[in-house]
């Protein structure tokens, strides 16, 4: 399954998040070329592209490594996992997982966190195929607004 880096951003990987991005949250807008480009260009961030052959190479899938530094060192986040609809269930979301990891081994990471809501039960199952435990935590959200 190729996955690749994004490096670059061109019209088409503005078009593909702006097919993604409504699939993984309704009030998330999709990246423009400024967003995007920020993420390509940044050390903090890694983003990862799916591409399907039998569609003509198209984008169907994208994952983020974030990378945050804290007193306790640099931990590896992954964010904003999505598959289109349309290939759900085919190996992307796992294969776009692992580019993280092994984006975060190349770093030099101890750790990779994520978050799931429970009702993305197959979501949650793959995490835990990859080796991804849950963490007694609660997770906030403190809505500053926009």
């Amino acid at each position: 399954m190729p996955i690749e880096k994004l490096t670059q951003v061109t019209p088409e990987i503005v078009r593909a998040f702006e097919k993604l991005i409504p699939q993984l949250s309704s009030h998330a807008q999709p990246p423009g070329v400024d967003a995007l480009t920020a993420l390509a260009e940044s050390p903090h961030s890694q983003v990862f592209l799916a591409r399907a052959p039998e569609a003509e190479n198209a984008i169907v899938g994208s994952a983020t490594l974030a990378i945050v530094r804290t007193p306790t060192g640099r931990h590896g986040w992954i964010e904003d996992v999505v598959v289109d609809q349309d290939f759900r269930g085919q190996g992307w979301g796992k294969a776009l997982a692992e580019a993280c990891l092994e984006g975060a081994r190349a770093l030099g990471l101890r750790e990779v966190n994520l978050t799931s809501r429970p009702a993305r039960a197959a979501a949650n199952a793959l995490y835990r195929s990859l080796g991804f435990a849950p963490r007694e935590t609660n997770v906030y959200r403190y809505d500053l607004g926009e």
